[in-house]
């Protein structure tokens, strides 16, 4: 798919949801709670919760989307996907996201496009809670990542820096700086 169909994709998610891995309509829809994740499972990612809400493995691979609640200020390392555009979009609180060399502010209703292989980042800077979607296209392995994520974060790990490096590596992405200062 061609990153100018990017942005239409993502208004049409819903239907790109209707698609299995086969590329077929499923037979029935699907809904997911608010607070829950598509799996029921429970992924407590560097100070939030990362719910799964649309997986790859419902869109052949078109695409995935998580809605990203954040308890903690801060965010991921300054990082680049070699294969994946990512789309975020501000449910509440308060978000500081660059892109390349751009910084963009935003709020509840806001949303910012980072192209793959340009280096980005996000931060939660807003006291009490904050909700993101994030979207990527295509999925790639994107839900395995986040699951890792979650593991290394709640196992002590040796050499975290290195570990995390290596996993983004794994997946098709790549550390390029420290996360943003809050």
């Amino acid at each position: 798919m061609e990153r100018k169909t990017f942005l239409q994709l993502s208004m049409m998610a819903p239907l790109a949801a209707a698609t299995n891995a086969q590329g077929q309509n499923p037979k029935k829809g699907f809904k997911i709670e608010a607070g829950k994740d598509r799996f029921q499972e429970e992924l407590h990612i560097m100070g939030g919760q990362f719910n799964c809400v649309v997986s790859g493995q419902d869109t052949g691979g078109e695409l995935c989307i998580y809605n990203t609640f954040r308890q903690e200020k801060g965010g991921p390392a300054l990082h680049l996907h070699h294969s994946q555009d990512e789309w975020f979009f501000v449910v509440s609180g308060e978000f500081i996201i660059k892109i390349g060399d751009d910084t963009f502010n935003l709020k509840a209703g806001d949303s910012a496009f980072a192209p793959r292989t340009i280096p980005h980042a996000f931060a939660k800077v807003n006291e009490g809670d904050a909700h993101m979607v994030v979207l990527f296209q295509p999925a790639g392995t994107m839900e395995d990542f986040f699951k890792q994520m979650s593991k290394i974060t709640t196992e002590v790990v040796k050499d975290p820096q290195t570990r995390l490096k290596e996993l983004h590596a794994s997946h098709g992405m790549q550390v390029v700086g420290p996360p943003l200062k809050v």
